[in-house]
């Protein structure tokens, strides 16, 4: 059985204002505050990261962002660093999100200097990575997650390799009510434990938590969250309402 403590992290993407994302915070943390059974983590969009700092404050709850920029400071309008977020107590970014390559372009290289960034800053970088459906329906997929974690973690330093966590998203599956099976997804979960046992050693890789990130839900939950290495879920929509998100932690105590 795995020693790895399961995650659920929240990804609100461009949803919530600050008041909003103050209320769902403060149903969190009178459900979950002090429940250490799980690790959680909230990704609120940049403008209530502050207000939602002070919610979770003294709670075991973890604060996220679903971006930054590589550089500490600069000619960068609209964007935003690892110090700033530091300074927010933000512990936790969302690197290379799907719709973060799809939308805006990032590519590989662009979420490989933001993972080191973050590394360098002490924050933990949730790096995603997965395929979409034509790569897969081209029987791709392997080939597309592993080019994407070689790039994506190039020049981390085995010491810092146990401060990451890796998303697999199956882009074919997100939003889409789509939804990878338990067997495709432990398969892509083994392969990339495997890789990340060839980047850092099995030792490292196997606490290295890897996370779903495609479309769970709490029917499904139970089922993903069962897999050897599945170790949480990177959740969208189901994350902003209290209810089915404290559904999706019980069903990770419970796994």
């Amino acid at each position: 059985m795995s020693t790895r403590k399961k995650l659920i992290a929240g990804n609100w993407k461009m949803n919530k204002t600050a008041a909003d994302a103050v209320t769902l915070a403060q149903e969190l943390v009178a459900a979950v505050g002090r429940q250490p059974a799980v690790d959680v983590v909230v990704c609120p969009p940049f403008t209530a990261l502050e207000s939602v700092a002070r919610t979770l404050d003294g709670s075991l709850i973890k604060l996220g962002a679903q971006n930054m920029h590589a550089e500490p400071s600069g000619a960068f309008t609209g964007e935003v660093s690892a110090p700033m977020l530091r300074a927010l107590f933000v512990t936790h970014v969302i690197l290379g999100h799907s719709e973060r390559r799809q939308l805006f372009g990032e590519t590989d290289p662009a979420v490989n200097l933001k993972t080191l960034a973050a590394l360098k800053h002490q924050l933990r970088p949730i790096v995603c990575v997965g395929e979409t459906l034509a790569e897969r329906e081209a029987a791709s997929t392997l080939k597309v997650v592993q080019a994407q974690v070689e790039r994506g973690l190039e020049g981390v330093g085995k010491d810092h390799a146990a401060n990451l966590v890796i998303a697999y998203e199956p882009v074919w599956a997100i939003g889409t009510g789509k939804v990878a099976t338990s067997e495709q997804a432990q398969e892509v979960h083994a392969f990339i434990r495997g890789l990340l046992g060839k980047l850092f050693t099995d030792p490292v890789a196997q606490r290295i938590r890897i996370l779903y990130g495609g479309s769970m839900k709490p029917a499904n939950a139970p089922e993903l969250l069962a897999q050897k290495d599945i170790d949480g879920g990177l959740i969208g929509g189901a994350s902003l309402e209290a209810r089915s998100f404290l559904d999706l932690l019980a069903a990770a105590a419970a796994s």
